[in-house]
């Protein structure tokens, strides 16, 4: 049995500040930035409650759908009576617009009736629904209603009949859709969700002649978009003051050279879309580095439900190839700015980093299915590195300034922004964030087995467990047994891969565990992190109403070495210390941050209670004897524009 939404709830800590903040300012932020971007309208316009244009990309609706979902998941945990309504107006507005047979989607709607599953390769169809899907699960989940999971089984059955049988030209470009239908499985039993979403993997890889398919969903695509710019001119032209409506700024990022050709090669051999090879020969991470972290995800969880050992052995090979070769030290996913996608083993410049923060997001989905899958405590240990790093980068400390691309090196011209024209990772970090309490724990047999050390109550039939963390900044846990009477059982809990040692002790004496795993063999990564040298600790006892077990991990300062084929930064080290990867800002380092040779001697953590509000910054020299200070990469650019480096020598 794993947690659900009812389970396990953030009592404070780092993670109750971020959750709060979450609730009462980003979640509200976005839907003020979803109005001024016309998302809403989009649907408003389709119930005919409003007159105006449809704007925004095709795939626009999985904003507001990522948003709902985000916003039911907070209201698991925070009673809100405004967002309460914002979440039903939304409701009722879908009900208004979705199509007796359970078809919704705006741009198809609005622009082309009567028209469906025409370019699904391009336009994201399927990505909307799954994430339609995903929010009518999470209310559900929340609230105890059922409208929208009424709502969102239309549309999965329409799905089931439209494409249970269907050729594999009928797979979706952008991968959600599977996941979204095996997790309305577990919810409602259906077993045609379960199998539909099997059969949408498996076809994957399948099209014949893909670079000819390919190419002409993109004529039709583009004919389709002549069409729409045609329609919007005409709008226009009878509304010309429309004409100054402008969706907010594209993220910018570096390209490599030959940037263009290589995302045409990519596209054409499938590798862009992960349909190339069909799914049980792909070991190496392609593509998108989103789409391919949605796949994975959706094949472990599909490993999980039938217990496929072949896909298991599969989806374990990707994720070496990815953790080993191509994946920076922050965890980052993405090498090329082009394809937001992976490149080749050891591509990892850090200033041409894409490493988008929903990429970071689908890997800790990824990550979770997969320590469920096999028990196996490195993949709690690489999902807190990313969620502390990779992940908790893309948004600012205010809740309303985000960044979609995570270099880790910036010579300037990169800064946070409060919207962007592909607006994907604000209600995707809200979302996660909001259910952080199911990442927590899951039970097995009878069994406690602890991943991830966040300030929690955990409650289960017989009894509860809170947890205080210091985490991320001391390595000070303590777990306390609320229990209304005594219980034999096992407790598991992960060492994590940056703790070189522990103590353990109940009730302030010292306890030895009953079993303390090796660390599996700890291959050379590229990034210098890995996460194999995670282990778990066994305690069987019985627990008594009051015990208090506590855990205290070691969280030395840890130098990274980059391999020597990495450009940019081959040979060069990055700094940590427990789950946290530093960087240099040039804000605190008036020097060239980009050339520095540090002395390791003198780096030390110093807690600085008014920098940003409090938090651990490392300081140091270089050779020279210049003052240097870190503060951790997921902080970094929450002072304005600046120039940032996380290597040196």
């Amino acid at each position: 049995m794993t947690s659900s939404l009812h389970t396990s709830r953030i009592t404070g800590g780092f993670w109750g500040k971020r959750l709060e903040m979450n609730a009462r300012e980003a979640i509200f932020y976005q839907w003020e930035k979803l109005e001024q971007s016309c998302c809403i309208d989009n649907f408003r316009i389709l119930a005919g409650q409003i007159e105006g244009f449809r704007e925004g990309y095709f795939f626009a609706d999985s904003d507001a759908y990522k948003w709902l979902d985000a916003a039911s998941r907070i209201l698991a945990a925070n009673s809100n009576l405004k967002l309460k309504q914002l979440v039903d107006d939304l409701i009722t507005l879908l009900e208004a617009v979705q199509m007796p047979d359970g078809y919704i989607y705006t741009y198809n709607q609005i622009h082309f009736p009567g028209q469906r599953w025409v370019d699904l390769q391009i336009e994201h169809e399927l990505y909307c629904l799954g994430h339609l899907i995903e929010a009518g699960i999470s209310h559900h989940a929340a609230t105890g209603e059922t409208r929208l999971l009424a709502l969102v089984r239309r549309a999965a059955d329409l799905l089931v009949r439209d494409f249970m049988d269907a050729s594999p030209a009928y797979t979706e470009g952008h991968e959600e859709i599977e996941l979204a239908l095996i997790k309305l499985y577990r919810v409602t039993g259906e077993e045609n969700y379960l199998e539909l979403s099997r059969r949408l993997l498996e076809r994957r890889g399948r099209i014949p002649f893909f670079p000819l398919h390919i190419f002409k969903e993109k004529s039709n695509y583009d004919r389709r978009v002549k069409v729409v710019n045609e329609q919007r001119a005409a709008y226009i032209a009878k509304h010309p003051e429309h004409a100054d409506f402008k969706l907010p700024g594209d993220n910018p990022s570096k390209k490599p050279p030959f940037a263009g050709i290589r995302q045409m090669l990519d596209q054409l051999s499938g590798k862009y879309f992960q349909q190339h090879t069909p799914l049980r020969r792909m070991t190496i991470p392609v593509g998108h580095s989103v789409r391919f972290g949605y796949l994975e995800t959706a094949a472990a969880m599909l490993a999980r439900e039938t217990g496929d050992r072949e896909l298991q052995q599969t989806l374990e090979s990707a994720w070496e190839r990815m953790v080993s070769r191509r994946m920076y030290v922050t965890g980052g996913l993405g090498a090329l700015p082009f394809t937001e996608g992976f490149g080749r083993d050891y591509e990892l410049d850090p200033e041409y980093a894409y490493a988008e923060t929903c990429a970071a997001l689908a890997s800790l989905f990824w990550c979770r299915e997969m320590a469920l899958l096999t028990g196996h405590p490195r993949y709690d240990d690489l999902f807190e590195w990313q969620l502390y790093n990779a992940a908790s980068v893309g948004i600012g400390m205010d809740g309303r300034s985000y960044f979609y691309n995570n270099p880790l090196a910036c010579r300037g011209g990169l800064s946070r922004a409060g919207w962007y024209l592909v607006p994907c990772c604000p209600s995707n970090l809200s979302r996660t964030w909001a259910s952080l309490g199911e990442y927590l724990y899951h039970e097995s047999d009878g069994e406690l087995y602890l991943q991830q050390y966040v300030t929690s109550a955990i409650q289960w039939d017989w009894g509860a467990l809170n947890i205080d963390s210091g985490l991320p900044w001391n390595g000070e846990i303590r777990l306390t047994f609320d229990l209304p009477q005594p219980k034999q059982t096992t407790l598991h809990l992960r060492i994590p891969s940056w703790a070189d040692s522990f103590t353990l002790t109940l009730n302030d004496s010292p306890l030895k565990p009953d079993s303390v795993t090796e660390a599996t063999s700890t291959p050379e990564t590229a990034c210098g992190y890995s996460p194999h040298a995670a282990r778990t600790l066994s305690i069987t006892r019985t627990w008594s109403p009051g015990d208090i077990l506590a855990l205290t991990l070691d969280m030395p300062l840890r130098l990274h070495r980059q391999h020597k084929k990495i450009p940019g930064c081959g040979g060069m080290d990055a700094l940590s210390r427990g789950p946290l990867v530093y960087c240099l800002e040039s804000v605190d380092n008036p020097l060239d941050i980009f050339s520095v040779k540090v002395n390791r001697e003198s780096l030390k953590p110093v807690y600085d209670e008014s920098l940003m509000g409090g938090i651990w910054k490392i300081v140091g020299e270089t050779t020279d004897g210049k003052p240097l200070t870190f503060i951790p990469y997921m902080l970094w650019g929450n002072r304005g524009e600046t120039q940032m480096n996380v290597f040196f020598r």
